[in-house]
């Protein structure tokens, strides 16, 4: 029990701890308004008002190992309270005033009613009389005076209980540790998240610019063959006015019923004149596939496959990590 009382001590006030009790973040323990006094001593430029700190937060050092304590918003009511040391400090009251209570009758023994319960039989692991072991149910068993046994076992209770408050301890550094890396895993997430996106990015913006490098090329083009059409359909609309007119006149001159004006008119018009306008050996001539844009075609399968098989780079480590979990679920 004294060894159990040792570790229920404030390193501050140098009593037992008084409820609530804060754990640090490297395990040790303070009364809470220990904490805030070690807090307000170490930050006395940070206002106070009702006896709670005003504050967004502070540090402190932990007085026993002076390891810095960082604190939120809250202050010191941001620490975790330590609810099994709190148990424990209740048990260990009840247990140290029990002694100043009435003390409670002796059991007496079932088998002999008149004997109180004085001995305790190890072989058997239960306490009973005198009796029993002489002529009783005990008389064939290993005994022993029941203070040894009671001082013993009180002992081991309290080096288990001492053990709890160590594994708790540990236990909570697990906690927090696990917390920290629950914090370091978000925040590398969201960096890897950000620098995949950025990356994207980049690839959007440089097919975006093939793109357009290519389009361009069609369009130009297609400007040129446009523009060589449209010229070329002009000539020809030209050539066909110009034959209507010959046409028109040849009509008007076969109306002549009058031999010496059609000779004349005839004449005005000579044969080649009119051979000519049915001659369009002079105008070019679109080749045939002309309007084919087949050569703009590109094959982008190679790059389609380049961008299907995106991923990210794998360590050894981890790519034997992905063949062991495959033959798990095979």
């Amino acid at each position: 029990m004294e060894s159990l009382e040792k570790q229920l001590i404030c390193p501050i006030c140098l009593e037992m701890f008084t409820k609530p009790v804060v754990i640090l973040p490297c395990q040790h323990n303070l009364c809470r308004k220990c904490a805030n006094d070690v807090f307000q001593a170490s930050n006395p430029y940070l206002s106070t008002r009702s006896g709670s700190t005003v504050t967004s937060g502070g540090r402190f050092r932990c007085p026993s190992c002076r390891h810095e304590v960082v604190l939120d918003r809250h202050g010191v009511y941001g620490l975790q309270r330590n609810l099994l040391v709190e148990n424990i400090i209740d048990m260990y009251k009840q247990g140290s005033t029990r002694p100043l209570q009435l003390k409670p009758e002796q059991p007496m023994c079932e088998e002999h009613e008149d004997e109180k319960i004085n001995i305790y039989c190890v072989t058997c692991s239960a306490p009973t009389c005198s009796l029993c072991k002489v002529f009783g149910a005990h008389k064939d068993c290993e005994v022993a005076p029941l203070n040894d046994i009671f001082n013993k076992q009180k002992v081991e209770l309290a080096d288990c209980v001492s053990m709890l408050v160590g594994n708790n301890e540990r236990i909570q550094a697990i906690v927090s540790q696990l917390e920290e890396t629950c914090r370091a895993v978000d925040e590398n997430s969201r960096r890897q998240k950000s620098k995949v996106c950025e990356t994207f990015d980049h690839l959007f913006a440089l097919l975006e610019e093939k793109k357009s490098e290519m389009t361009v090329k069609i369009n130009a083009e297609q400007e040129e063959k446009l523009d060589y059409i449209r010229g070329l359909r002009r000539k020809y609309t030209e050539h066909v006015d110009g034959t209507a007119k010959l046409l028109e006149t040849a009509i008007q001159t076969m109306d002549e019923s009058e031999m010496a004006l059609f000779l004349q008119v005839n004449l005005n018009a000579p044969r080649p004149v009119i051979t000519e306008g049915s001659d369009t050996s002079h105008l070019d001539k679109v080749q045939h596939g002309y309007e084919n844009m087949d050569h703009f075609t590109a094959n982008f399968e190679h790059q389609r496959r380049a961008l299907s098989d995106i991923d990210f780079i794998k360590s050894r480590e981890t790519s034997e990590a992905d063949l062991r979990r495959e033959n798990t679920q095979k």
